[in-house]
C-alpha cells in the first residue's frame, strides 16, 4: 500500500489536551544519524511539538497542533527525507528485523567466504612479486579475484548500499555513504589496475573492509532485536473482548471500544477483566499480582475495585465499568512505560552528535587527499589511491566493534553467571549504578509462598490437607501441597466459591480453606495472626476435630542476607519499595537489615521516589518482578527482574536474573563494571588508532592493503581486549575454592532446564 492510498487520519489518536498523536515503524533507520536526521527534520515542520525516535524499535512517536498540520505532511515530509513509515504494529516491526538479521548473516558469511578465498590469491601474488612471478600468472590470480570479489560485494555490500542510495537520494549524508564510496572506489581501481596488468589490485581490501563492517553490524542487531518484547508482552495482557450485560440480562460479547464507562460486563472463571470497574454481584477471588505483586489471591465481592489485566480465578462476577477502554490502569501502565523508555537518550545523543560528524569530516579529509596530491603533481590514479587509503583507514570498524563486541563477550559471562540481558546498553548503565532499589514479593523472597515450620506439624495431618489440596488453583493450596509432598488428590472435592474445598474421606467430611469455612473461633485466629505477622492463614478440619491453622508466607531468598550485606560492603545505597502490605515488608527491611523501606506504594508512587533518587544525583538500579514494578524498571537508570517476574516486567527490565539466588545481582554489577572498564579502552584506542593513523594515510606511506590491514587490526584489538575479561573470568576460577567453583558454573542448560521445570 502506498502512502496515499492509507487514511493517515484513521491512525491518530487525540490526547487529553487537544494535540495528536500518532505512533509509525520506520524503515531505512540504520543509524543515529539517521534518527538525528528524522527528528530534526520533523520538528522544522510547523505545528510539530514532539518527535521521538526509538532506534531499538525504529518506533517515531509525533505529537502536532493539528490546526497546524496534518498526518499526511508529517508522512510527506519522512518520505522527501528518504524514509518509509508504517503504522506502528511489533509484530510487523519484528518480521522485519527478523529478515534484516538474517541478510546480515548472509552477507557476513558470503563476505568471509570470498575474502579467505581473495586473501589465498593475492598472498601468492605478493610472495610472486618479490620472488619474480610471470606477468600473466599474476594477471590470471587478479582476474579470478575479481570474479570473487565483484559479485561478493554487491551481495555483501546491499546493506550498505540501500542504506547509501536512499541518504543520497534525500540529499543527505550517513556513516554509509562513506563506506560505500571507499569500497566502490577500490574495487574500480582495482580493475583498472588489472586491465592495465599492475602488480597490485586490492580485491582483498575491499572484501575485507565489508566483513568487518558487517560484523560489527550484525552483533549490534542481535543485540537490539533483544530489547524489542516490551510492546509484544503488554499487548498480550489486553482484552481485545468483553462480554456486555443488556438490560434485558442477555449477554454479548463486543469490542471494547463499544463499553462505556457505567456498563455492565461478566467475567466469568478464568478469564482476564477486561476493563477497570466495581463488582455489582458475585464472590471469587482475583489474582492481582500484576498490580500488587501480591501473589495470593484476593477475596472479592460487591463493591470492591477490580483493574484490567487481573485474572479472575474462582467464580463469575458482574462488574460495573468505571472507566473506557484506553484510560485502565493498564493502559496508564502502558503509557509511563513508554514514556520512561524514551526518556533514557543521553547514550544515543551521544552517539548522534559522533555520528552528524563523521560523514563530513571523513569525505572532506579523502577529497582534501586527493586535491592536495593532485595539484602537487601526482596523477590522477595514484592521487586516488592515497584518498582511497584514507577512506578505508578510517572506516569505523574499530569504534563500531569497541562497544558490541565487549557486550558479548559480557554477556556470555553475565549468561553463565545466571544473568540474561534484554538491553544493549545495560551493561554501561549497571556499571554506573550507586543506588539498588529492591522490590519485596518476589525480588528479594521466592516467588512462591512456602509453609512455616512444616516439620513440626504432625505429618498424618500434613499428608492428608496436602492430598486435599491438590484438587485446589490456589497458592496456599499449592503451598501446602508442596510442603506435603502429597502426590494423589482426593476424589470427589468440591469447591465453595471464595471459602475453601472439601471432600468425604472414610466417612469424614474433610475441609480446606479459609478459618470461617472450617469452623475457626474468632479469638484463635486473633492469636494466630499476631504470632505468625505477616503471614496468610489457611486451614484444615478432619471431620469433628478441631481446625488446624497453616501459617503461609514468602520466605526469602536463601542468600539474600549475604548478599545484602556483600551490596553493602561495595558501597550502593539500598532500599525496599513494595505495593504489598507495611506488616511483612517492615519484617523484610528488619531481616536484612535495610532501613530506607517504604510499603503500599502504588506505580506512579515508585517512579516519584525513584525521580527523587535521581534528583540527588543517583543511578538508580530497580529490581522488581510485578506489573506494579513494570513502569519503575523502565524508569529507572537500569533494571533488573527475576526470571519468575511477569512478561511486561522482564520486558521492561534491562536484565533477567535466574535461579533462586539473589547473588546474580551483585555479579551482574561487578561484570558490569568490568565491561564498562574495557569499553572505555577500546574506545579510546579506536580514537587514538585514527589520530595515529590517518596522517600517515594522508602522507601517502599508506596503500589500500596496508589500509585494510591497518583497519583490520584494529578492529582485532578491540575485539581481543573484549576476550580479556573471559580470561579474567578463568583467572578468578581457577583461584576459587572447589566449592565455590562448582557453585559458580553450573550448566546453564542445568539451569534453564530448571527454570522450566
Amino acid at each position: 500500500m502506498t502512502v496515499h492510498e492509507r487514511d493517515w487520519d484513521a491512525f491518530v489518536t487525540l490526547k487529553d489536551d487537544g494535540k495528536a498523536h500518532m505512533d509509525l515503524a520506520v524503515e531505512g533507520v540504520t543509524c543515529a544519524a539517521c534518527m538525528a536526521e528524522i527528528e530534526h527534520g520533523l520538528a522544522l515542520v510547523p505545528g510539530v511539538e514532539k518527535a521521538r525516535l526509538n532506534l531499538t524499535s525504529h518506533r517515531l512517536a509525533v505529537d502536532w497542533r493539528q490546526e497546524e498540520t496534518d498526518a499526511e505532511r508529517i508522512i510527506d515530509v519522512l518520505s522527501r527525507l528518504g524514509y518509509r513509515a508504517h503504522p506502528f504494529d511489533p509484530a510487523d516491526v519484528r518480521e522485519r528485523s527478523d529478515a534484516a538479521g538474517r541478510e546480515l548473516l548472509r552477507a557476513l558469511a558470503v563476505s568471509g567466504f570470498a575474502m579467505m578465498n581473495i586473501m589465498l590469491l593475492s598472498v601468492s601474488v605478493w610472495s610472486g612479486n618479490a620472488s619474480g612471478i610471470e606477468p600473466e600468472t599474476r594477471d590470471f590470480f587478479h582476474w579470478v579475484s575479481a570474479l570473487i570479489a565483484l559479485p561478493a560485494a554487491v551481495y555483501a555490500g546491499r546493506p550498505f548500499l540501500r542504506s547509501a542510495f536512499a541518504a543520497l537520494a534525500a540529499r543527505r549524508l550517513n556513516m554509509d555513504v562513506p563506506i560505500v564510496i571507499g569500497v566502490s572506489l577500490a574495487l574500480f581501481l582495482s580493475v583498472m589496475q588489472t586491465v592495465q596488468s599492475a602488480h597490485h589490485a586490492y580485491f582483498e581490501s575491499a572484501v575485507m573492509l565489508l566483513f568487518f563492517l558487517l560484523i560489527g553490524r550484525y552483533l549490534d542487531h542481535t543485540m537490539r532485536r533483544r530489547t524489542r518484547a516490551f510492546a509484544e508482552n503488554i499487548a498480550a495482557l489486553k482484552a481485545e473482548t468483553a462480554v456486555l450485560q443488556r438490560p434485558d440480562g442477555s449477554l454479548r460479547e463486543v469490542p471494547l471500544s463499544r463499553v462505556e464507562p457505567g456498563a455492565l460486563i461478566h467475567v466469568r472463571a478464568g478469564e482476564r477483566v477486561p476493563l477497570d470497574g466495581r463488582i455489582i454481584s458475585g464472590q471469587s477471588e482475583i489474582d492481582q499480582s500484576l498490580v500488587t505483586g501480591e501473589t495470593a489471591l484476593a477475596s472479592v465481592g460487591p463493591g470492591d475495585p477490580v483493574y484490567a489485566g487481573t485474572t479472575n480465578a474462582s467464580a463469575s462476577l458482574t462488574v460495573q465499568v468505571t472507566v473506557a477502554s484506553g484510560a485502565t490502569l493498564l493502559d496508564e501502565v502502558t503509557r509511563l512505560l513508554e514514556t520512561a523508555a524514551q526518556a533514557r537518550s543521553r547514550y544515543v545523543q551521544l552517539a548522534d552528535r559522533v555520528a552528524r560528524l563523521y560523514s563530513p569530516v571523513v569525505h572532506l579529509a579523502a577529497l582534501l587527499t586527493f586535491a592536495g596530491w593532485y595539484l602537487l603533481g601526482a596523477d590522477w590514479q595514484h592521487a586516488l589511491v592515497i584518498a582511497i587509503s584514507v577512506l578505508i583507514i578510517t572506516c569505523p570498524c574499530a569504534l563500531g566493534l569497541a562497544v558490541p563486541a565487549v557486550q558479548v563477550v559480557t554477556s556470555g559471562l553475565l549468561f553463565r553467571a545466571g544473568v540474561l540481558l534484554h538491553s544493549g546498553d545495560a551493561i554501561e548503565r549497571l556499571a554506573e549504578a550507586d543506588t539498588i532499589v529492591f522490590d519485596k514479593t518476589g525480588t528479594l523472597t521466592l516467588p512462591l509462598p512456602a509453609v512455616s515450620g512444616a516439620g513440626d506439624i504432625d505429618s498424618t495431618v500434613l499428608q492428608l490437607a496436602g492430598r486435599l489440596a491438590l484438587a485446589s488453583r490456589h497458592p496456599l493450596a499449592g503451598a501446602l501441597a508442596r510442603a506435603s509432598g502429597a502426590a494423589v488428590p482426593l476424589e470427589n472435592v468440591r469447591e465453595t466459591p471464595g471459602e475453601g474445598i472439601s471432600a468425604e474421606f472414610e466417612g469424614r467430611e474433610l475441609r480446606l480453606g479459609s478459618a470461617r469455612f472450617c469452623g475457626m473461633e474468632e479469638a484463635v485466629v486473633t492469636d494466630f495472626a499476631r504470632r505468625h505477622p505477616g503471614s496468610s492463614l489457611i486451614a484444615f478440619r478432619n471431620g469433628d476435630a478441631p481446625a488446624v491453622p497453616f501459617a503461609v508466607g514468602q520466605r526469602l531468598r536463601p542468600d539474600a542476607v549475604e548478599t545484602v550485606a556483600r551490596l553493602r560492603r561495595e558501597g550502593y545505597r539500598l532500599s525496599i519499595l513494595s505495593g504489598d502490605r507495611t506488616a511483612p515488608v517492615e519484617d523484610v527491611a528488619r531481616e536484612l537489615g535495610i532501613d530506607d523501606w517504604a510499603a503500599e506504594l502504588t506505580p506512579t508512587a515508585k517512579i516519584a521516589r525513584l525521580e527523587q533518587l535521581a534528583g540527588e544525583g543517583r543511578k538508580v538500579l530497580m529490581a522488581g518482578d510485578g506489573l506494579n514494578d513494570a513502569p519503575a524498571l523502565a524508569a529507572a537508570h537500569v533494571s533488573i527482574s527475576p526470571v519468575t517476574a511477569v512478561h511486561v516486567a522482564q520486558a521492561a527490565a534491562d536484565a533477567v536474573f535466574l535461579g533462586d539466588r539473589l547473588a546474580p545481582v551483585a555479579d551482574a554489577l561487578t561484570h558490569a563494571r568490568r565491561a564498562h572498564r574495557a569499553m572505555v579502552q577500546n574506545l579510546r584506542f579506536s580514537v587514538l588508532y585514527n589520530f595515529v593513523a590517518v596522517p600517515f594515510a594522508v602522507a601517502g606511506f599508506v596503500t589500500p592493503l596496508w589500509a585494510a590491514l591497518a583497519m583490520s587490526s584494529s578492529s582485532l584489538v578491540v575485539t581481543l581486549n573484549a576476550l580479556r575479561l573471559r580470561l579474567s573470568r578463568q583467572r578468578e576460577i581457577a583461584t576459587a575454592s572447589p566449592a565455590a567453583t562448582a557453585e559458580a558454573l553450573p550448566s546453564a542448560a542445568a539451569r534453564l532446564e530448571r527454570e522450566a521445570a
